[in-house]
């Protein structure tokens, strides 16, 4: 099998034909690296001593089989049958000393083949060793942590896939759009050109990294590698950061200084949201709807704000640039505020008409549901537009509120989610009024005619 593995046709043209599963791989070996690193776990509990780590555990086993599967489909199938042949041959008929030799062939890496072939060995024998650890109920730190050092090893002794080779690998990092290309060749001191260009090819891994997170289902592999993707970003972003931190130390030019410091805290301020506050233990919620609705949250939060830090770069550079031209589904950031204007307008009406119907169980509990129906709605599409010190009021009431049943209107606690709806209310119209407050909105109304279109659409007849 080590003599039909150097065929060198094969591999090049896989290669050539699934960019999408390399890169996918790329990213996937990279996550689970960074995944050991507790830092880069959104996790409340810092005694890392007490935790029980299955969980995260059981999300890496996940993406390990993710990884096994992306390797099978690669593979072809005549190579696959000459590898297993020869692990056969090496338990049942090879000397110890031939099997040496088979294993040192391997280990030489001396083909891309023989790396691929040693990266599917050695996550073949991960899976049996990780699916044995999670047969129990927990996991220590120890036993994470180490786990992770032997999983670390085989992915950087591997010569061909190991993702931390490069900073910047040309077949994945690169300015995935013409019109930015365009904008960097156009920029002419050279050091100056290299800086920038390498604040693009951050964002751009940014969006390829989003754009292997498959949120069609509720599958759980589906759900673990999504979790461990956003898991690598963390650390992704801590390194952008400090990027960006260390091209302005020495920077003249105070426009692009002011530019760059606003994308930083931008991205540590998002961070803040969805990993404190979005991601935070989401491992440990029972609900895969749940869990999925975080991460898409989650997943839109980054791709908006990488998508506007894009923009934002570019516009400096080549203020006629707008955003559709770049991405096609853009919204700029007006279009953003009117929309949460107008959305958190439109749940304080529902409110009101709802404490309206105060007295009227009937009625109150036709309300109740139709106003849960649109804070699903705003929580899916509009949560990821607030502020972060907004964010957490706003979810803490939503959580709550919609916990609750249709029943809570016919007991004696009915009143006290009237109270809680009135407070929110209160705090809604202050958002509202803060909202209203920004420079882009000052001379635009709320659309009244789409907000009663909307609260009819909800509201029973």
């Amino acid at each position: 099998m080590i003599e039909e593995i150097k065929s060198p046709d094969w591999f090049s043209e896989v290669r050539e034909k699934k960019k999408g599963f390399f890169s996918e791989i790329n990213l996937l070996l990279r996550a689970l690296d960074r995944a050991f690193n507790p830092e880069n776990l959104p996790i409340s509990e810092q005694s890392y001593g007490v935790r029980n780590f299955f969980p995260e555990l059981s999300s890496v086993r996940d993406v390990i089989l993710r990884v096994l599967g992306i390797l099978e489909l690669i593979i072809p199938e005549s190579k696959k049958n000459a590898f297993w042949f020869q692990k056969f041959a090496e338990q049942k008929f090879l000397s110890d000393r031939k099997r040496d030799l088979l294993r040192e062939s391997l280990y030489r890496q001396d083909t891309p083949e023989k790396s691929l072939f040693l990266l599917y060995d050695s996550f073949i024998n991960l899976k049996v060793i990780i699916n044995d650890l999670l047969k129990g109920s927990a996991v220590s730190y120890t036993g994470y942590k180490n786990f992770g050092d032997i999983l670390g090893r085989e992915i950087r002794e591997n010569r061909i896939f190991d993702p931390f080779k490069k900073g910047v690998d040309h077949e994945f990092d690169s300015i995935d759009n013409a019109r930015i290309k365009e904008v960097v060749k156009s920029l002419r001191d050279s050091s100056y050109k290299r800086e920038i260009s390498g604040v693009f090819i951050y964002l751009f891994r940014f969006l390829r990294y989003l754009g292997h997170i498959d949120l069609s289902s509720d599958r759980t592999v589906s759900l673990n590698c999504a979790y461990l993707i956003l898991v690598l970003l963390r650390s992704e972003i801590r390194s952008f950061v400090s990027y960006l931190d260390d091209m302005m130390k020495d920077m003249d030019d105070k426009e692009l200084r002011d530019v760059l410091q606003s994308i930083a805290f931008q991205f540590s301020m998002e961070s803040k949201r969805v990993y404190v506050q979005e991601l935070r233990d989401v491992l440990l919620r029972t609900s895969s709807a749940q869990v999925r609705g975080r991460m898409e949250n989650c997943h839109g939060i980054f791709r908006n704000l990488t998508e506007q830090c894009i923009v934002q770069l570019a516009q400096h550079f080549s203020p006629d640039i707008m955003g559709p031209e770049i991405f096609p589904s853009f919204e700029t950031r007006v279009e953003q505020s009117l929309r949460l204007r107008d959305d958190v307008y439109i749940l304080c009406r529902f409110f009101e008409v709802f404490e309206g119907s105060m007295g009227d169980s009937g009625k109150s509990k036709k309300v109740f549901e139709s106003l849960k129906d649109y804070m699903l709605y705003f929580e899916s599409l509009s949560f990821r537009l607030l502020r972060y010190d907004d964010y957490e009021e706003f979810q803490r009431f939503f959580s709550e509120f919609m916990s609750l049943g249709p029943d809570m209107l016919d007991s004696h606690g009915a009143h006290k989610v009237f109270e809680k709806a009135h407070k929110f209310r209160v705090y809604l119209e202050t958002t509202l009024r803060l909202i209203s407050q920004r420079a882009e909105l000052r001379d635009k109304p709320i659309d009244e005619d789409r907000a009663q279109k909307v609260l009819h659409q909800y509201l029973p007849d």
